[in-house]
């Protein structure tokens, strides 16, 4: 089944890939594999676009960003323009789009939060600005290039739900995380750090209150073979395949209240009325 082949009651959602695609970078590449599995096991119908780091700044500008139906920024940091990657996600977080970050995502996410709703304008990314006094998002004492490894998800958050469990094994590909000492200001402003390794550091983030906004340190599209996707990802679908038929019923129904409203104008009006 491809996307053509889906239902004609379903809805097609359009999703912002934002990254700097390359085909060097192994989750960029599993995309497309996702996106048809998706179609075919689950009847989820994503139309993509990648949009570069470097333009990402002039589409939420433009406000073309926020026409979309969900946006996953991807891994392959350092990016190309990190101004335009958290205004990505920002545009994201304060309008309700379903979002996704994973591995440099996850990293720029807890970035954009700091500075945009903390008030931690200073802090830095040390692979963007390896000079920078107060980092955020740090080297790991111990690289996770390659690396699998155990994720609890807290009880009653989406994690868990989404994950359907408490604990996975995940793959990582990444050299930098979170440095703890700015977590707790992270939590006070209403983020929720909701999955851990087995030494307690931070995997999993995400903002209660949004309607699907996840944010994850490992790499879920390097689950399998690309042709089962994983949960998060799966989730992150479902949630812009709602939000795209959320706002066909709403057009929709502002259609319907339209045409009503000037119909009885037309009822109204003096020309009407001499007929």
């Amino acid at each position: 089944m491809t996307a053509a082949d889906i239902p004609q009651t379903s809805k097609i959602a359009r999703i912002a890939l934002v990254g700097d695609r390359s085909p060097h970078v192994k989750s960029h590449v599993r995309v497309a594999l996702l996106l048809d599995s998706l179609a075919s096991r689950d009847a989820l119908a994503l139309d993509a676009y990648w949009i570069p780091t470097a333009d990402a700044a002039d589409w939420t500008a433009s406000g073309a960003l926020a026409g979309f139906d969900g946006v996953w920024v991807l891994p392959g940091s350092p990016y190309a323009s990190e101004a335009g990657a958290l205004a990505a996600i920002r545009v994201a977080r304060e309008e309700g789009i379903p979002f996704l970050g994973t591995c440099g995502g996850f990293q720029h996410a807890l970035l954009e939060y700091a500075r945009s709703v903390c008030g931690l304008a200073s802090v830095a990314h040390a692979e963007n600005d390896p000079g920078a006094e107060d980092t955020l998002i740090a080297p790991l004492a111990c690289s996770l290039v390659g690396h699998q490894g155990l994720v609890r998800a807290e009880p009653g958050s989406l994690a868990e739900s989404v994950l359907g469990a408490e604990q996975s094994m995940e793959h990582y590909h990444c050299n930098y995380g979170p440095e703890p000492r700015h977590l707790p200001t992270l939590t006070e402003h209403g983020l929720r750090l909701s999955g851990h390794d087995e030494d307690g550091q931070v995997r999993i983030a995400e903002l209660p209150g949004h309607p699907f906004f996840l944010a994850t340190l490992f790499q879920p599209e390097l689950s399998g073979d690309g042709t089962r996707p994983h949960p998060i990802v799966r989730a992150f679908a479902e949630a812009a395949v709602e939000h795209a038929a959320e706002h066909a019923a709403g057009r929709a129904a502002g259609g319907a209240t339209g045409r009503a409203a000037r119909a009885t104008a037309r009822a109204a009006s003096p020309a009407a009325s001499a007929e």
